[in-house]
């Protein structure tokens, strides 16, 4: 997928774990692993709001679309 997820550059710069991230968002911390390493396929747009408040960013700042990476999917 051409969608690139900056979610672990976000939380070194804030100095925030996953865990702490999770708990904030109040999602599981599975789920959060799972769009952490570019594997989720959605994604609502209450959490990606409650992403963005959390870390005060914007969703332009998490997710990137990058046409040369290429998938079989």
């Amino acid at each position: 997928m051409a969608i690139v997820v900056h979610l672990d550059e976000l939380l070194h710069a804030r100095r925030m774990t996953l865990t702490e991230l999770a708990a904030r968002v109040d999602i599981t911390l599975a789920n959060l692993s799972i769009l952490k390493t570019g594997k989720a396929k959605a994604i609502r747009f209450s959490t990606l709001e409650a992403i963005c408040t959390a870390l005060d960013c914007q969703p332009g700042d998490l997710l990137v679309h990058d046409p040369s990476i290429t998938t079989d999917d």
